[in-house]
């Protein structure tokens, strides 16, 4: 084991058992790894305080250590990875699709996904390199691994309504065309999720949309984005 990597499981051991009602939730986790009981809080601390400590890595440790944790046994370990994703931009931008989709295939269920997907690439880093992220996102769409085609959506949601680049939004709403007849609720509510962050800057194409594909889309997404479009909270209140 990478020593970088031995540095951060000594600190989730350390704190193993110290969870939230929300971070225990198995519903949510749903990845059948491991699981050292950190609280969310307690994790992200205990990261952001290694990395202070280690400021000047370099891309190759970066992506070593990356792959190290990925490929770790618990959910702690792979979270992690996610968090360090988002605390350094500079060797995140290095990162290539194809290291995305290895560790990808290492993750499972919501929580796992959405640990790397959701946040950590902005709409610029998407933007400087649109052809590669475009291929990418097409082809985990379609890919047998279901935490792929929602990683998919997941990717889009965020930075589709912090950028009114017509080429993001035209992206999500293909992704979301391949996926609309899928009903299991990891598609389901991810379909909502896209849609209902599709509102903020491209509000007259998702009524559009909508109009134009009630009878294939799940329920559940017509009906939250319908209260997103009237009240601006999905459950209408």
């Amino acid at each position: 084991m990478l020593k970088h990597h031995q540095e951060i499981l000594q600190e989730i051991k350390k704190h193993a058992g110290e969870r939230t009602s929300h971070s225990g939730n198995d519903s949510y986790l749903s990845s059948g790894h491991r699981y050292y009981s950190v609280s969310n809080p307690v994790k992200r601390k205990l990261v952001r305080d290694w990395v202070k400590l280690h400021k000047n890595l370099s891309v190759e440790e970066y992506s070593e250590l990356l792959d190290s944790l990925y490929e770790s046994g618990s959910y702690e370990e792979k979270t992690s990875a996610s968090l360090l994703l988002g605390y350094f931009p500079r060797l995140r931008k290095e990162i290539s699709t194809g290291s995305l989709d290895g560790w990808l295939g290492e993750l499972c269920g919501w929580a796992e996904v959405d640990s790397l997907c959701q946040s950590n690439f902005t709409a610029e880093d998407m933007l400087l390199r649109l052809g590669e992220w475009e291929k990418f996102i097409r082809k985990l769409s379609k890919d047998q691994n279901i935490n792929k085609r929602r990683a998919s959506l997941v990717f889009l949601t965020g930075v589709v309504g912090k950028t009114d680049d017509p080429r993001l939004a035209a992206l999500g709403f293909q992704v979301i065309n391949t996926l609309q007849n899928e009903r299991d609720i990891l598609i389901t509510k991810a379909v909502s999720w896209l849609l209902r962050d599709l509102v903020k800057l491209h509000r007259e194409k998702v009524e559009r949309y909508l109009e134009s594909n009630a009878d294939k889309l799940p329920a559940i997404a017509i009906r939250e984005t319908r209260n997103k479009l009237k009240s601006g909270r999905k459950s209408g209140k």
